[in-house]
C-alpha cells in the first residue's frame, strides 16, 4: 500500500513547500517543525488503519464506552535525519515503545557505497506494529537492510514506513524486498542522480536539520 499525503491539496502540501524551498531552508528550526508536522499527520492518518477495542472510563459524572488503541506500535527511526519525522510521530502515539538505528552511506574512493548499520536498540517486535520513519526514500537499500535487521528482533505484525519524499525507483525496490510495507510519505519524485539522491527532492535532511557533518 503507498499513500502519498500531498495527494489531495492540504496543509501538508503547504508544508512540503516549505520543506523543499531553498530560501526557507535556512530556518532550521522551521524545517524541523515541518517534518514534526508531517510526523504528526502520517501518526493520525496510520491511526486509522490500526485495530481499536472498547474501554470503559470512568467520568465525574458516570461511564463511558470508548475506543482506544488495542496495541501501542513501535516507533523506529534512523538517526539522525528521521529525528524530527520521528518526533512527529511520538507527538501522537505518545505511549508507544522506540527502536533507534544508525544506517548511513559509507563512501568509497571509486564513488560507490554500501549502506552500514553500526547500531541497533529495540523493545521485542514479535506480532508488534512498526512504524518506521526516515524522511528520504532514496534507492530503498537503507530501509530495507533496517527492517531486516529490524527482523532479528522479532517479527512484526504491521509495518509503516513514513518518509518526507519518496522516489519512485526506491518505492518499487521497498515493494520487491518487503511486499508488506505500507508507505506513507509527503510527496514522491520521479528520478535519482548517478549518486542516489533525490531530484528534485530537499537536498540533505539530516544536514539541513542539524548542520552539516564530516563525510565518511
Amino acid at each position: 500500500m503507498l499513500i502519498n499525503l500531498s495527494e489531495q491539496h492540504s496543509l501538508v502540501s503547504n508544508w512540503m513547500s516549505e520543506i523543499r524551498d531553498v530560501s526557507t531552508q535556512n530556518d532550521r528550526m522551521r524545517f524541523r517543525r515541518n517534518l514534526e508536522r508531517l510526523g504528526e499527520v502520517a501518526a493520525y492518518e496510520i491511526s486509522k488503519t490500526l485495530a481499536w477495542k472498547e474501554e470503559e472510563v470512568t467520568t465525574p459524572l458516570g461511564v463511558s464506552i470508548c475506543k482506544v488503541l488495542a496495541q501501542q506500535p513501535v516507533l523506529a527511526t534512523i538517526l539522525r535525519a528521521g529525528l524530527p519525522l520521528h518526533q512527529g510521530l511520538l507527538n501522537y502515539f505518545d505511549r508507544a515503545d522506540n527502536a533507534f538505528i544508525t544506517a548511513y552511506r559509507k563512501h568509497h574512493r571509486d564513488g560507490t557505497f554500501e549502506i552500514s548499520l553500526d547500531y541497533v536498540t529495540s523493545p521485542e517486535l514479535d506480532g508488534r506494529i512498526l512504524i518506521l520513519a526516515d524522511p528520504m526514500l532514496a534507492t530503498g537499500a537503507s530501509l530495507v537492510k533496517t527492517l531486516q535487521r529490524l527482523n532479528g528482533e522479532g517479527k512484526p505484525s504491521e509495518i509503516h514506513v513514513v518518509c518526507a519524499i519518496a522516489s519512485t525507483v526506491g518505492i518499487e525496490y521497498l515493494k520487491r524486498n518487503e511486499p508488506q510495507v505500507k508507505i506513507w510519505c509527503g510527496a514522491i519524485d520521479e528520478e535519482l542522480t548517478a549518486k542516489s539522491y533525490i531530484v528534485p527532492g530537499l537536498g540533505d535532511a539530516g544536514d539541513l536539520a542539524f548542520g552539516m557533518k564530516l563525510q565518511n
